[in-house]
């Protein structure tokens, strides 16, 4: 990280997907028995989420994209649930974050602190 110095919404999104990512990996292993596919493939978002939290955390250009990927991945997932029938409600707020999120990743000032400006 140098000179550059992080900002604070960097700060807590890698916090966040920290925390998120942790319990990926934990719920992912108790899923694998019931279920080995989702099991899978929650682990697997799990252990992306902890790479994002440590790319943010230590600026890497690559944790942008991996950041960028996971929202866009939230909003597929966020569609399919409501083509499955889940709470529309919960969804909305699902979108609602992930957007947020994109619109934070995009701004000029945040794709310089990962050095993609």
């Amino acid at each position: 990280m140098s000179t550059q110095q992080r900002p604070t919404g960097i700060t807590v999104l890698a916090v966040l997907a920290a925390l998120g990512g942790a319990l990926g990996v934990l719920g992912g292993l108790f899923i694998l028995s019931s279920s080995p596919i989702l099991g899978i493939a929650v682990l697997a978002l799990g252990l992306l989420n902890l790479a994002f939290a440590y790319g943010a955390w230590t600026l890497k250009p690559w944790a942008w994209t991996l950041g960028v990927a996971l929202e866009v991945i939230s909003l597929l997932g966020s569609v399919v649930s409501i083509a499955s029938g889940a709470s529309v409600v919960n969804q909305i707020i699902n979108v609602s974050v992930a957007l947020t999120i994109l619109y934070y990743l995009f701004r000029r000032d945040i794709k310089g602190a990962f050095g993609r400006a």
